[in-house]
Parts: C-alpha cells; structure tokens; sequence
C-alpha cells in the first residue's frame, strides 16, 4: 500500500529571529507536515513589509502548489497574491499575527506610519484564515482597523470588523520547555532575586522597573537582581545608571551568551517583572515563571490572558506590589509553576494549529 505523503506547507517568513524563528521551529517540529521554508534576515522590518510580497512572489514563480501558504503580517497577502502564480488564489493562504501595527508603541503618535497598519489590514482582507497569539492582539488589531478606516473620510467598509473576525482565531504560539526543565533549580542563601528579562527599548518601560528598584534600594530592603534581555545600539540610558547604583546588588546584567546561560540565569530567580508597553504575548515572561520565577505582571496588555489576578498590579502601583511580594516571599513551588505554563507547551498547543491549518472554518 502507498503511503499518503504528508501535507505540503510553505512557510513565507521576511523577519526570521526572535519570536518569529522560535515560532517557527517550534511548529515545524512538532507538526509533521512537509515544511518548506522561505525567509529572510530579522533586519530593516520596514522594508520587509514593503517589499517582501514582491520577493516571495518571485520566488513562488514555477513552485508546484502546496496544500497551503503561512505567512507572518511581515509579508503582504494582498500584493503576494496580485504578484505571485495563479495558483496563490486557489490555495489557502493564512496569516499568523505576531504583532499588529495599530497597537505596536511608537515614541509619538505622530511618528505612527498608519501604512503599515493598513497593510496589516488589507492581509486580513485577502488571506483566507487569520490566527493572533492573545485576544488583546485580535482585538487592538479590529478596533484600529476601524479607527483607521474613519480616517478615510468618503472610503466605507460596512461590516469590516465582523467580517474580519469570522476568519479569525486566537492561538497561543507554543513554548519548548524542555531545557528549562532539564536545568536544576538554583537556589542560594540570601534575599529574593528579581529578574528583569526583556529587551531593552522604550516599550518595555525600563525606567519604571529601575525606579522602583531605586526606591526599594534606598529604603534598605533587600534584594538581588538579575538583568537579562536582548540590547540594540540605542539603549535607554537608565540601564548603565542602574548598573552603577544597583551594583551591589547586581547577580548579571546583560545578554547571555548562550541558550543555556540564560536559563541558567532564570533558575537563580525568584520574581520575574514586567512593566511593559507593549506585549502582544509573553514568551520571557512564560520561560520565567517556568524556571520559578513568581510573575509581577501589568494587569493590561496580554498578561490577564496568561495568569490569573493575583500575579497582576494595577497602573501606578509597582513599588507597593513589589513590597509585598518581597515581605511575603516564599520560593515558588514548582507544580504551580507548571500549571501555569503547561497549557501553552507544544504538545498542547499544537493539535490547535493542525486543526487551524486544515480546518475551513476559524
């Protein structure tokens, strides 16, 4: 007897580091399908949203259709199926939202290039299935997709947003925990450690994790730090100020070398905070808590999505937050760790994305 051969999947992927590679690993290897991969360096996003419809396009010219295309909203589904083969308008092409450009901070409004929040748009209008990583991302994405629109003054869509959402789903991307699980716990004598583990830019709010910290520090409560995250050439100027009056207190600042370094760090951890911006998802925060770390979390964003209320503070209430956590401290326990995360492992997450992939319906 033949064996069926597996389902045919290309991957079209412009922005191919971070959390769009891990993604991408991750489902290659736990779904067994036949990937084929068309990415292109994580640099220059802007211009990987402009251009990379066309690029594909080409690349696509001659290739045998597959049973579907996935792409990231770094790739615009309208201009790569106006440009690409005839059979891009037969086969089911899905987007995976990451992010969207409606919600994603900028410095000023008025720096907001609404372009690319339109080419967000008109991806959902022309793919056949659209999956977000949390409702916060769906939802931001329907309501600037609206706002967006009634700047366009004479141009209407009635019952845009509605018929958006009937092609959408929200899908949590799966986490790999094994290597965090298979790292020992580290514990060590003396105050509770704090982690700090996201990059460091303006969205992630840094200035009011450090400004707590200073506040803590100069009350004489004590507490050690881990800094952790992924810097770029314009770092905020809070960090360097932080490693000089926090320096006693200091267990690493700065990106790890490896994988495993960085694991290593969180195991020494016993409180991950978050104060950020932006969070469209939460994967250091997840690898964190899985590590045992106790979350700290904004009750806003994605987080209310991924722990329940008592890991959440409310605007403007960090430092009381942070006192009571450092009062009452107790080392994590590591079933409760895992209860928290284990939903969004891949072994469960990844049944919901092979019915996704093949299922007509949303």
């Amino acid at each position: 007897m033949t064996k069926t051969p597996p389902p045919r999947i290309i991957l079209l992927e412009p922005y191919y580091g971070g959390s769009h590679r891990t993604f991408l690993e991750g489902l290659t290897h736990h779904l067994p399908f036949a990937w084929e991969r068309l990415t292109l360096p994580p640099r220059r996003w802007k211009w990987r949203m402009r251009l990379a419809a066309p690029h594909f396009a080409d690349l696509l010219r001659g290739t045998e259709p597959p049973e579907a295309v996935l792409c990231s909203t770094f790739v615009d589904v309208a201009a790569l199926r106006g440009l690409g083969p005839a059979w891009l308008r037969g086969v089911p092409v899905l987007a995976y939202y990451h992010e969207n450009q409606f919600a994603y901070p900028v410095q000023s409004e008025d720096g907001r290039d609404v372009h690319f929040g339109l080419t967000n748009l008109t991806t959902g209008l022309a793919a056949d299935r659209l999956a977000f990583n949390s409702h916060y991302n769906m939802e931001t994405f329907l309501a600037g997709c609206e706002a967006v629109l009634r700047q366009g003054c004479d141009i209407g869509f009635p019952g845009l947003r509605p018929r958006l959402a009937a092609k959408a789903s929200v899908l949590p991307p799966g986490l790999d925990f094994g290597e965090i699980d298979a790292e020992p716990r580290r514990f060590s004598a003396g105050p509770p450690v704090i982690v700090w583990n996201h990059r460091w830019e303006h969205d992630k709010d840094p200035e009011t994790f450090f400004e707590a910290l200073f506040a803590l520090d100069r009350a004489g409560t004590d507490f050690r730090l881990i800094v952790l995250g992924q810097s770029f050439r314009q770092v905020p100027p809070v960090f360097a100020e932080a490693a000089a009056r926090l320096d006693r207190r200091l267990l690493h600042c700065g990106y790890a070398r490896s994988r495993r370094e960085y694991i290593r760090w969180l195991r020494q951890g016993d409180i991950v905070v978050s104060t950020a911006r932006h969070e469209f998802f939460g994967f250091a925060v997840l690898e964190a808590v899985r590590a045992g770390c106790r979350p700290l979390l904004p009750a806003r964003l994605s987080y209310p999505e991924l722990f329940p209320a008592e890991f959440l503070y409310e605007e403007g209430q960090l430092l009381p937050a942070l006192k009571r956590e450092l009062a009452a401290f107790r080392p994590f326990v590591p079933a409760r760790a895992a209860e928290l995360t284990e939903r969004f492992s891949w072994p469960a997450i990844a049944p919901r994305f092979r019915d996704w992939l093949f299922s007509p319906e949303p």
